[in-house]
């Protein structure tokens, strides 16, 4: 019965081993979990390198990825739901409170046009010499400074939008865009999005510059969460 019990009293000893170095490596940030969530403009921007390079200095580290619009990262943070949220500011003042904030990325907004619509020569449009179709846009509830940088944009230029369809996510607005629903402005880096019938073009004038970047909540201690921060800050 003893020699029996021999393999269940090696392996239970070769945990025992091991507990100093996962502890060590907890208490470093380089093992656990770290849930992060990310407005589109990231996923085609800052996201994929600084998922490949905090992986490659963290590879212990589970990562649990979400894509979610500003006011829905806003509230998961406030509640303890992610660790972190690539999203778009500012913060409103019931959060200031209680996140922290670090810019990431500034970028002009650009036309996202049916293909056809916009003149061949590839050059910056007016929004003057477009045809009136429908503004495609998401509700001004996922991310007030892009919604009024985007209408500004028509204002500045004394447009008044013909509001179309609203849909959540910018992949959504692209699809739209696409089956000829309408034309949207959206951030630069959503460009790199390429679907079959969308042209996306710079405008004539200059736009408010679109500023995407990382907050999460101050009081989290999380040595993951500090591991990620300072890849970041390399970045």
């Amino acid at each position: 019965a003893g020699a029996a019990l021999l393999p269940e009293a090696r392996r239970l000893l070769e945990q025992a081993a091991a507990m100093p170095e996962l502890v060590r490596r907890a208490a470093a940030g380089e093992s656990g979990r770290l849930a992060l969530s990310f407005v589109t403009p990231a996923d085609y921007s800052v996201l994929p390198p600084l998922l490949r390079d905090y992986s490659a200095a963290f590879p212990n580290v589970e990562l649990v990825l979400q894509e979610a619009t500003t006011d829905v990262q806003i509230d998961d943070l406030l509640h303890g739901r992610i660790d972190a949220g690539l999203l778009i500011p500012p913060l409103p003042d019931k959060a200031q409170a209680l996140l922290d904030y670090a810019s990431v990325l500034e970028e002009p907004l650009v036309l996202c046009a049916p293909a056809g619509l916009l003149p061949a020569d590839g050059r910056p449009v007016d929004l003057h010499a477009l045809p009136h179709l429908p503004l495609i846009i998401f509700p001004r509830k996922s991310a007030p400074a892009l919604y009024d940088a985007i209408l500004s944009c028509f204002h500045d230029a004394g447009i008044t939008p013909s509001i179309g369809q609203e849909a959540i996510q910018m992949q959504t607005i692209v699809s739209l865009v696409s089956a000829g629903m309408g034309l949207a402005l959206v951030p630069q880096s959503v460009s790199n999005l390429q679907r079959p019938g969308v042209e996306y073009r710079a405008l004539a004038s200059p736009t408010p510059l679109v500023e995407l970047g990382l907050a999460w909540r101050r009081e989290n201690a999380s040595p993951v969460l500090r591991g990620f921060l300072e890849l970041l800050r390399k970045e």
